[in-house]
């Protein structure tokens, strides 16, 4: 069967009958990324990346076997039951047949009619470009949902865009070569408004104006054409337009040239008295050439520093601030009655870009640039207002006597002297709003641009332009720039470790290609090596006389030596928190670290974000760039004693454990919880609503507590690097798949055996036992319990035994050993009676129940297992645990063949277990729903379900998932 596929419009697919809509958003951008590389192998990680981004969620990597499982059954179903979509390394492949995608076909088309164009074959020209354009059905990937990457920076959105307007040129050329003038005097009319700087449309318009008698809108055009250049880009037309606007002076109207097969090229050169169109260079050089201002320019507009070389990426930025700052037709004031402040970290570009942004508004600011750098942070006193407006009042020329001594009466000179005047100032590096007041300009004609590495939040009405680090296409481009593209593309990898070094900081990247630039025959890697090197990015990160060290230093350097009580406990703030550069740190945490009250800290942290030394993705986290992070372990080390250092992390480390105690109780009611720390937290606990917010904290703090265990074993604390690893437990029910608790627990065992620390090692024995049997390790986890129930028999630890002979009751039933798994199951329950546990009767029930549905006894187990589910949705709603329930209970359903009540309950569990991203428990239930569909006859059902588990199972490592999948369709294959 000819299947059609379509993605120059909204992402099609037609079996050749009818539109097989694709209805899931994620489905789309799937299909899309699979066609763009259509009968090519695309990567696992860039079809994540296509779907959720550069940054994926924790489980993307399982959620995408899913989508491709129903993206192949929609294929198949529009194809006659044939697999178009396979699995092969590195991830999966589409095939498309000749002539079923538009894309296809389009380029195909294309290629017909650029021969043709330089044939000069216009005929040719006509046909082949209108049977491209009519494969168009709108823009490309029109209907891609908002999580995709937007159409406007992907890269084959843009150049198909580009191919079709490069099609309408030589559309438009063909009319021109064939006087078929009126056919495209409305489409090119529009074209050009539509595109008001491609030049293209607009010289083809002029000529067929001219060529129609109407040569006055002919000129129209190209007036408006030159108007638009000079506002927008600060341009002249180009040769091109400029050639034809000879053509409209020198010709008679309707008149084209001689030779038909150049209609459209360039004209003959204009007699020696023909008046020379306006912006005209004497000889047109190859690149067009910026537009000043006629009238004459005083004296000091020469002070604007020169403009960056190389100046790359930022367009957002920059439209935004050249829109403020331009003044509107009606008054001639700017779009921004009050300042525009442009804010960052240092280095981050804030001074590049406002000169940038300067440079290009140069014409519209008449009466000149004032430009001063306030000295705000760095070496030497901040400038005063005072002395900076005696010398803006002297280069305007509007000392006429002695100035006023106080700043205020001067300041008020100033205003008076812009009233009448279009001047634009550039403050750079203000330390504080006080210092820039008084040399704003007042209502009027005149504008400001201010930077700053604090907000300057009381400057009344300023706009805030922001600047977060580069981009990585801004980062490479940068880059390249700098040292040559070429040598990026050789050295690829050493490339991306220059660039993570640098971390997206303008200055970090202008020295990197300062310094690559200066030595050719350096690999890449030379660099990339000295940046990881153990002195430390901040040192090779300097040439002449920059060097990142001492521009993040100026700003934590005012706050330190600062007058302010208030800034100097920033200052501490920012060096304490350099012993936890890595990670993304709560409020509560930092007033741990600090040793402060909440408010304290958070006026602290929230001080060193107004001064960009801080970030805050959301509120109440913080975290650093990570080199400001570098730098803040420096100041810590240098001027912070060993035991000041020590204190404050072990109050930290102490703050860490006590969280993750509380997100187990929160996530875990069955689990036996260790005896808290003796040392207090210091901070409030997180708040946890209910089980799942307790779980996205586990699932957000795990990079950091996997340290916090590294770090309690570097200060000797076997008590707390056992209780963070232990008390995991609550993650780990959901998350167990993830193999990152097994790492925790086995580096807390490593630190309790190296401190012998006996209880901690009994407690992770018998967490590791548990860890091993959520894998179905049974052997492993078996020899495990063992070891801790022999620990706590010595402690006579009543308790801690019944519930480690609880699970090895679990070990014994999933290695079906019935006999052992029944002796343990009541020896547990007898040692829950005798250490009178709270939850035992709960526990009871749930090992009653599985023993019940072993021994075959399964109209007393559905009676226990309802029982059960009410329990634990009701009173605890805990929903790991009700999943598993709800799992159990469905498969004793399809044992006493009750089949719609089975399946409910088991899509039920399935849905719980989707919702938490618990890719392990969904293979369990995926299982569970095969083996229902197999056990009733539904074999298309049961293969669907148990091909989602091996997929799932295969992408994350799952030897049990795999097996059973793989078991599953096997008898699937004996039944066919």
């Amino acid at each position: 069967m000819v299947l059609r596929f379509g993605l120059l419009g909204p992402v099609l697919l037609h079996d050749g009958a009818r539109a097989a809509g694709v209805s899931s958003p994620k489905g789309r951008v799937l299909l899309a990324a699979l066609l763009l590389q259509a009968n090519r192998p695309v990567a696992l990680e860039h079809l994540r990346n296509a779907l959720w981004g550069e940054h994926p969620p924790a489980g993307a990597q399982a959620a995408l076997p899913n989508h491709v499982t129903r993206l192949r059954r929609l294929l198949a179903a529009a194809d006659g039951g044939a697999s178009r979509l396979r699995a092969v390394p590195p991830g999966y492949l589409l095939e498309v047949h000749d002539g079923e995608l538009d894309l296809d076909v389009f380029e195909e088309r294309r290629t017909q009619a650029r021969r043709a164009h330089t044939d000069a074959d216009w005929t040719a020209v006509a046909r082949t470009t209108d049977a491209a354009l009519d494969l168009w059905r709108g823009n490309p990937l029109a209907d891609l949902p908002d999580f995709a990457e937007a159409p406007a920076r992907l890269p084959v959105i843009r150049r198909l865009v580009e191919a079709r307007l490069e099609l309408l040129e030589w559309r438009f050329d063909a009319a021109l070569g064939r006087d078929s003038h009126h056919e495209v005097l409305a489409e090119l009319a529009s074209a050009a408004d539509e595109h008001p700087l491609r030049e293209v449309f607009h010289r083809q318009l002029m000529l067929v104006l001219h060529r129609t008698d109407r040569q006055a809108e002919a000129l129209e055009v190209f007036q408006r054409l030159r108007l638009t250049l000079a506002d927008e880009l600060g341009v002249a037309p180009g040769p091109a337009v400029q050639e034809a606007y000879q053509e409209i002076l020198t010709r008679p109207p309707g008149r084209p040239p001689s030779d038909r097969a150049q209609a459209a090229g360039p004209a003959p050169s204009a007699p020696e008295d023909a008046p020379p169109p306006p912006g005209a260079q004497a000889a047109a050089p190859a690149r067009v050439t910026p537009i000043g201002p006629v009238q004459e320019q005083p004296a000091f507009n020469s002070q604007l520093p020169m403009d960056v070389r190389h100046f790359v990426g930022r367009q957002a930025e920059l439209e935004s601030l050249v829109t403020l700052l331009t003044p509107a037709p009606t008054s001639g004031a700017p779009v921004a009655t009050a300042p525009v402040v442009v804010t960052g970290m240092g280095g981050i570009g804030k001074t590049a870009l406002a000169v940038h942004a300067a440079h290009r508004l140069r014409h519209l600011f008449p009466d000149g640039i004032l430009y001063a750098d306030l000295r705000g942070f760095g070496a030497g006193e901040a400038r005063g207002a005072g002395d900076l407006l005696a010398r803006f009042l002297s280069d305007l020329g509007a000392v006429h006597g002695p100035l006023p001594e106080e700043t205020d009466d001067r300041a008020a000179t100033f205003r008076a002297a812009l009233a009448d005047r279009r001047v634009l100032l550039v403050l750079d590096n203000a330390r504080d709003a006080r210092q820039v007041a008084p040399l704003l300009p007042g209502n009027g004609a005149s504008a400001a641009i201010v930077t700053s590495r604090q907000t300057l939040a009381p400057l009344p009405g300023a706009d805030l332009l922001p600047l977060k680090p580069l981009g990585p296409a801004e980062q490479r481009d940068l880059l390249a720039e700098l040292c040559d593209v070429a040598r990026l593309r050789h050295e690829p990898a050493a490339a991306a470790d220059i660039l993570a070094a640098c971390g997206g900081l303008p200055l970090a990247l202008r020295i990197a290609g300062a310094r690559l630039a200066a030595r050719p025959s350096w690999p890449l890697t030379a660099l990339a090596e000295r940046l990881k090197g153990p002195s430390g990015r901040l040192r090779a990160l300097s040439v002449g006389g920059a060097a990142v060290r001492s521009t993040l230093g100026m700003s934590y350097v005012a706050l330190r030596d600062s007058e302010l009580p208030t800034e100097r406990a920033a200052a501490r703030a920012f060096r304490l928190l350099g012993l936890w550069p890595c990670h993304v740190l709560s409020l509560e945490g930092a007033a741990a670290l600090l040793g402060l009250a909440v408010d304290d800290a958070e006026d602290a942290v929230e001080a060193l974000v107004d001064a960009h030394l801080l970030e805050s993705p959301q509120p109440g986290r913080y975290t650093f760039h990570d080199l400001l992070g570098e730098y803040a372990q420096e100041c810590v080390e240098a001027e912070e004693s060993p035991l000041d250092r020590h204190d404050a992390r072990s109050r930290l480390l102490v703050w860490y454990a006590a969280a993750a105690a509380e997100s187990c109780r929160t996530v875990s009611f069955t689990s036996q919880a260790p005896p808290p720390l003796d040392d207090p937290a210091g901070a409030p606990m997180p708040v946890f609503a209910d089980a799942e917010s307790a779980l996205h904290w586990c699932v957000q703090e795990l990079p950091a507590i996997t340290e916090a265990i590294g770090l309690a074993g570097e200060l000797r604390r076997p008590d707390i690097a056992w209780r963070l690893a232990v008390e995991m437990f609550g993650y780990a029910e959901t998350y167990w798949w993830t193999g990152e608790w097994d790492a925790l627990l086995d580096e807390a065992l490593a630190i309790a055996l190296r401190e012998d620390d006996t209880f901690g090692q009994a407690w992770l024995h018998r967490r590791i036992g548990v860890a091993h049997g959520m894998a179905y390790r049974n052997e492993a986890a078996l020899e495990s319990l063992l070891e801790a129930l022999a620990l706590y028999e010595a402690m006579d630890d009543v308790g801690a035994e019944a519930s480690i002979t609880g699970n090895i009751f679990m070990c014994y039933m999933q290695m079906n050993r019935p006999q052992e798994a029944l002796r343990y199951a009541r020896r547990s329950q007898e040692l829950f009676g005798l250490a009178g546990n709270k939850v035992s009767a709960l526990i009871a029930l749930t090992r009653t129940t599985d023993a019940l549905v072993l021994g075959g006894e399964l109209e007393e187990a559905e009676r226990q297992f309802r029982k059960l589910v009410a329990l634990l949705e009701s009173e605890h709603r805990h929903p790991t645990q009700v999943a598993t329930a709800l799992t159990n209970f469905g498969r004793t359903l399809v044992a006493l063949n009750r089949r719609e009540e089975a399946l409910e309950t088991l899509y039920k569990a399935l849905a719980i277990r989707r919702r938490l991203d618990d890719q392990g428990g969904t293979v369990d239930c995926l299982e569970a729903v095969a083996e229902a569909y197999f056990a009733f006859g539904d074999w298309q059902q049961a293969r669907v379900h148990w091909e989602q588990s091996l997929l799932i199972s295969r992408t994350l490592g799952l030897a049990h998932g795999i097996e059973q999948a793989r078991r599953g369709l096997a008898m699937l294959a004996e039944h066919a």
